[in-house]
């Protein structure tokens, strides 16, 4: 794994040493603050004992690791860290000085908090950030260069000290939103990737199908301006470019299957819905969700609810319920391009020998990735919260619909994958005169990594080559 080197801009310095200033005012001043010279939820009208007060940090971070669960991959954990050092940055934590530089150290000797991933409810990421901070201070699990081991342990062998904390610094590093900000900032380039992908798979096909490329008109999809759709179309036209299909006459049927026609309003729902869980993200990775914050133009410490995710749950759910839409047409795309009776190509896209399966076989597994990405894009539920003795009484589950999404992703590329094989047999079924010259660059990547099907032959760790190779690495994003 390559990290990249983190450096803290030093624009941002003064900004926090003014936060931390107000900070310590308040605990030389004795001003109640939650968590930092109060007690933390159902308790937070009690005020710490003075000589408590630099030790509750270290207290917060041990009650709360209490993350279950399989861990964070290390990339998955760093990306958490990032985010919670680069919130920091604002000066709204008000964390101690040097925290943040200890942080970015943690990460450019490359160790990752090692933090399990059923921990968090979506109002505050609280009991899973713990984890980071239970490993800084030497007392959790780390990874160092990718291997596991006690905190302290992977600190020295890092050349790292465990961290001090100060007062409200176990706050900082506990309640936080960086758990589900570094998971969907990950999730979100991997669905722009995807969905990018998918529309010059769904384009292939278009080519092996010979489609009618009427529904595709900039005249056509101005007449019903939904956002995404005009954009879809272009990008799909823009691919197309070249070839036969833009010209009139060229397709082969007056109206094709929906799944062909309607590609311009299903990849515009869905380049619609990227956008818009990309834009919670950027809010979210940047912004500040610390409680209580310290508000520096008014030179005091407030109480907050800048922690609850709901947007961000809702706009990871509505991805997930487009790419279902998008898979569903997939499958069926890669369905018609098998039945002559739609495409005008041999049987099951195998040769005329009858006792060929061609991609027959391929339905089962296509069909069963079809239902589990379905089952994946339900939302998460609706329900209240019983937290610190009803104090806390509000979730979003965003956590849990960031994880789904990533999980769904995971099974969105092998479908694309699937259609990408399915549409380079189309074309090479079809031998058209002409393909547009993008859309030959895209069936030669997949050609080297999947040979045509002549004799039948299991092609399942060729598509999940194909997966890997060209969807998830963002190759058919530089055609």
């Amino acid at each position: 794994m390559n990290a990249a080197h983190v450096e803290i801009a030093g624009s941002t310095r003064s900004a926090m040493a003014a936060g931390r200033r107000i900070v310590e005012r308040y605990v030389k001043d004795k001003l109640p603050a939650y968590g930092l010279t109060t007690g933390l939820g159902m308790r937070v009208g009690e005020m710490l004992p003075d000589e408590t007060i630099a030790d509750f940090s270290y207290r917060m971070v041990r009650g709360r690791a209490q993350g279950l669960g399989q861990a964070l991959s290390e990339e998955a954990a760093r990306a958490v860290m990032a985010v919670r050092l680069n919130t920091m940055l604002t000066g709204a934590a008000g964390q101690s000085i040097g925290l943040a530089d200890h942080l970015a150290e943690a990460l450019n000797r490359r160790l990752a908090a090692v933090m399990p991933g059923t921990a968090s409810i979506g109002a505050t990421d609280l009991v899973a950030m713990a984890a980071l901070g239970h490993g800084l201070i030497g007392e959790g699990e780390m990874l160092f260069r990718g291997k596991r081991m006690p905190g302290v342990e992977a600190l020295e062998a890092a050349g790292l000290a465990p961290i001090a904390l100060g007062p409200k610094d176990g706050q900082v590093l506990c309640n936080n939103t960086a758990f589900t900000g570094g998971l969907a900032a990950l999730a979100a380039v991997r669905a722009g990737r995807a969905i990018e992908s998918h529309i010059v798979a769904a384009a292939l096909s278009f080519e092996g199908f010979r489609g009618n490329s009427s529904p595709l008109q900039e005249d056509v999809l101005a007449l019903r301006p939904h956002a995404g759709e005009g954009e879809a179309g272009r990008r799909i036209r823009r691919l197309l470019k070249g070839g036969l299909l833009l010209n009139k006459g060229e397709g082969r049927r007056l109206q094709d299957p929906l799944s062909f026609r309607c590609m311009a309003q299903v990849f515009g729902a869905a380049l619609t819905e990227s956008e818009r869980f990309r834009k919670a993200v950027t809010i979210e990775i940047n912004g500040s969700p610390d409680n209580p914050a310290v508000i520096q133009a008014d030179d005091h410490i407030v109480t907050t609810g800048n922690f609850h995710l709901l947007q961000l749950g809702l706009a990871a759910d509505s991805l997930a319920r487009v790419l279902a839409w998008c898979t569903t047409d997939s499958v069926s795309r890669v369905a018609r391009l098998m039945s002559p009776s739609f495409s005008g190509l041999p049987p099951l896209l195998s040769s005329i020998a009858t006792e060929r399966g061609g991609f027959g076989p391929l339905m089962k597994p296509a069909e069963a990735l079809r239902a589990e990405i379905v089952h994946l894009s339900n939302p998460v539920p609706v329900m209240a919260s019983h937290n610190a003795d009803g104090q806390e009484d509000s979730l979003s589950h965003a956590p849990l619909a960031v994880q789904k999404l990533e999980a769904l992703l995971e099974r969105y590329e092998l479908a694309i994958a699937m259609e990408l094989a399915a549409a380079a047999q189309a074309v090479d079924l079809a031998k058209p005169r002409r393909i547009a010259p993008k859309l030959a660059k895209a069936h030669e990547a997949v050609r080297r990594l999947h040979p045509f099907l002549d004799e039948d032959r299991p092609i399942g760790r060729e598509i999940e080559s194909v997966a890997k190779d060209i969807v998830r690495s963002g190759m058919l994003l530089q055609l």
